[in-house]
């Protein structure tokens, strides 16, 4: 490993990290204004580029505007998302009146119905097992043509809808650029919703709860105080809605308590109690895995050695969750299509002819391109545990089944992805990108019912999947079709909420196959270190990893910027275009906005004219929370900013462009996430040092096909990260729900 000197020292500094909800539940986002001094768009749009906030609500545009792609296709999910839920309506249809339920169900109903009527305290019903909502009968009959994008259903906010909020807005102190975002949040009546409940505005896209306090003090006067129903109701919705920007579907019941209590929430359990009743949260009673199941008495002592339990009952312990009922349903829908998946297989030794082809088809390869075949053979769904180079396997995988006649489609998290994949089995048509596939873009298309038509979906980078588009994906499969997911476990979990391919892996519920492909070259023996916790010092005689201390921020920039524009392109061939710069967070002396700012001055100089843009600026679009694509300013006019993502073109609108744009050639780890880049530049100024974990690094030292160069002021933080610091766990319920549907795990 190449080093370069380093120079003066590093003044403390801060920087911006992944939220982090434990006992807070708080997105760490840097302190800007909101109703009382202005928006926190910028910031919020800057967080949801790598899944640590949700992008601010839609403002208001021309009812004329062309609807761009990535609308269309955001469009296009919700569309999705309606037919899945009917489909399954159809199938089970509604429970009315809880007169279909009995048994443990019949109680779930009875203790939410005692908690509505304020019969029981909430503690109480939390010890009674919850269970999931029928999904609501849909308006519409199903759709019988493939998914294709269109305008979003419903239509932005009225102009006499925004004023009217604006004037609220007003009274309060709230600045007027809220009002169109308001609107959209709140729907109609908004500004109705508004003066019966202030602390509404939460709803809205970076409002903090302190913010929200002071407009419903401003509205309310005398009549506002810390222990408001409404209030407490509000942040305990807002608490859950950042648990799930920090990966999280559900919260521990103790977590949420202690967070609404350090809100100055009085009365936490009566807080969680009336969001349960007006059903702006779930309750859930998880067993604990693992768990003993203790013995009661009926006389309250516990059990003695020889006491069959036969005069007392069986608790078995549980932890008690509270979740928003989006991510809920979202969860068991994945659940349940999941079990349906590894079900609708024939069995072993029931497949039929289709066998001796898929084994001839297996004999052919080797290795674990050859257990991965035979695996995706005899089951419904299979795992694929590898790294860059062990791609080729799945890609192998779809020739195979593609040479055999089968319908077969894969699917990477990037358009760069995407290319990789055409490349490596030269099936152009067969490689999408998982976004495209569910838009109707790209893709085989779907049958009357709705479903995809294909026999096997291979899916790449199946880490990036949060628990809604992984549910999309596997409720869009028809029955009988594979599945195999294929990613690198050692990366990054999604952007959105969820650990759906962790947590797979730790159900242990169908095949894993292991790839046995190491990574080659330097690069790749500095990764695998890392993997396992180690931080190698690796031969690098082609300067394929270069190190460069640094002492200070300052000094990290310009050696920086020296790296991208000069040397890089010197000593390794490759282009300043071509080279990607990463770094822990947006904020702080070296994060994200320093560096684009003067990368930007050295690259592409320009005046800004447009929103801070010029012509040739490398740009990441972010229309939605977690959705970033990568691309370059072509031009600006009165319409707005006009870009190239992935080669498609996309138009801004110009009142959106603060929110959905923003200079990359600097980006986050998680905004890396998934793509790849001839050269990259790692930038870790002494500040990063605490946000600092194994994936992180590992994510960002992977990223670089060529070289990687690792601008470093952390000094020994950096190993004793990449040993000690794990993952930043995420509550999720996927285990917990497919254990009793998929009892008997595959080997």
């Amino acid at each position: 490993m190449s080093t370069e000197p380093a120079a003066a020292e590093e003044p403390e500094a801060e920087v911006e990290t992944r939220a982090e909800v434990e006992v807070r539940v708080e997105a760490e986002r840097d302190s800007e204004a909101g109703p009382e001094g202005g928006t926190a768009a910028s910031e919020a749009t800057e967080a949801a580029a790598d899944g640590t906030a949700e992008s601010p609500a839609e403002g208001t545009a021309e009812g004329t505007a062309e609807l761009s792609e990535t609308e269309a296709e955001i469009a296009a999910q919700r569309e999705l998302r309606e037919r899945i839920e009917q489909r399954k309506a159809s199938k089970e249809g509604p429970i009315e009146a809880g007169t279909k339920l009995s048994g443990t169900a019949a109680d779930l109903l009875a203790a939410v119905r005692a908690v509505e009527s304020g019969e029981k305290p909430v503690a109480t019903a939390f010890r009674e097992p919850e269970r999931r909502r029928p999904a609501p009968s849909p308006a519409l009959s199903p759709a019988q043509e493939p998914v294709r994008p269109r305008r979003p259903a419903v239509p932005e906010p009225a102009r006499e809808a925004v004023d009217a909020v604006g004037a609220v807005l007003a009274e309060g102190g709230a600045p007027p650029a809220l009002a169109a975002a308001t609107a959209a949040a709140l729907g109609e009546g908004a500004d109705e919703q508004l003066r019966a409940d202030p602390w509404q505005l939460l709803r809205v896209g970076g409002v903090r709860p302190e913010q929200a306090d002071g407009f419903a003090r401003a509205l309310l006067g005398s009549a506002c105080g810390p222990d408001d129903e409404r209030r407490g109701r509000a942040i305990t919705v807002w608490l859950l809605e950042q648990a799930a920007v920090a990966g999280h579907t559900a919260l521990d019941a103790s977590a949420l308590s202690a967070a609404l209590g350090q809100r100055a929430v009085p009365d936490p359990d009566a807080a969680v109690q009336s969001a349960l009743a007006e059903g702006d949260a779930l309750v859930f009673q998880d067993a604990l895995e693992g768990a003993e199941v203790p013995v009661q008495r009926a006389d309250g002592e516990g059990a003695q050695e020889g006491d069959d339990g036969a005069d007392g009952e069986q608790e078995r312990p549980v932890r008690v969750l509270i979740g928003l009922e989006r991510y809920a349903m979202a969860e068991e829908s994945l659940a349940d299509g999941l079990a349906r998946v590894i079900n609708s297989l024939p069995k072993e030794g029931d497949a039929g002819p289709e066998a001796a082809e898929w084994e001839a088809a297996a004999a052919r390869a080797s290795g674990s391109t050859a257990e991965l075949i035979r695996a995706a053979a005899g089951h419904g769904l299979v795992l694929h545990l590898g790294g860059e180079a062990a791609r080729a396997e799945p890609a192998a995988l779809v020739t195979a089944a593609a040479a055999l006649g089968l319908r077969v489609c894969a699917a990477a998290h990037s358009a760069d992805g995407r290319r990789r994949l055409a490349r490596a089995t030269g099936l152009e048509e067969a490689a999408v990108t998982v976004a495209g596939l569910l838009s109707g873009e790209q893709g085989p298309g779907r049958d009357a019912d709705g479903a995809l038509a294909l026999d096997l979906l291979v899916v790449l980078d199946a880490p990036q999947l949060d628990v809604e588009s992984a549910a999309m994906l596997v409720e869009s499969l028809p029955d009988g079709a594979r599945l195999v997911l294929s990613g690198d476990p050692g990366v990054l979990w999604s952007a959105g909420p969820g650990r759906v391919f962790a947590d797979l892996v730790a159900a242990r519920c169908c095949p894993q196959i292991v790839s046995r492909t190491p990574d080659p070259g330097p690069l790749g023996e500095l990764t695998s270190g890392i993997g396992i916790g180690e931080l190698l010092q690796v031969e690098a005689p082609g300067k394929e990893v270069v190190l460069v201390p640094v002492r200070d921020a300052p000094e990290a920039i310009h050696r920086t910027v020296q790296l991208v524009a000069d040397s890089v392109p010197r000593a390794i061939g490759v282009p300043a275009e071509q080279t990607q710069v990463i770094t822990p967070g947006h904020g702080g002396a070296a994060g994200t906005r320093a560096l684009n700012t003067a990368l930007k001055e050295r690259l592409n100089p320009g005046p800004g004219r447009f929103g801070g843009f010029d012509p040739g600026d490398r740009v990441a679009h972010v229309p939605a929370a977690g959705r970033t694509t990568l691309g370059q300013v072509v031009r600006a006019d009165a319409e707005g900013l006009h870009l190239e993502c992935d080669g498609a073109p996309v138009l801004v609108r110009k009142e959106r462009v603060e929110q959905e744009v923003r200079h990359a050639w600097a980006l986050t780890a998680h905004q890396a996430a998934g793509l790849r880049w001839p050269a990259v530049v790692v930038v870790l100024p002494g500040d990063a040092a605490q946000s600092l974990t194994r994936p992180w690094v590992y994510t960002a030292f992977s990223r670089g096909e060529r070289h990687l160069s690792v601008v470093q002021g952390v000094e020994a933080a950096l190993p004793r990260a990449v040993a000690e610091r794990l993952w930043k766990d995420r509550t999720t319920r996927l285990r917990t729900l497919l254990r009793p549907q998929v009892p008997s795990a595959a080997s």
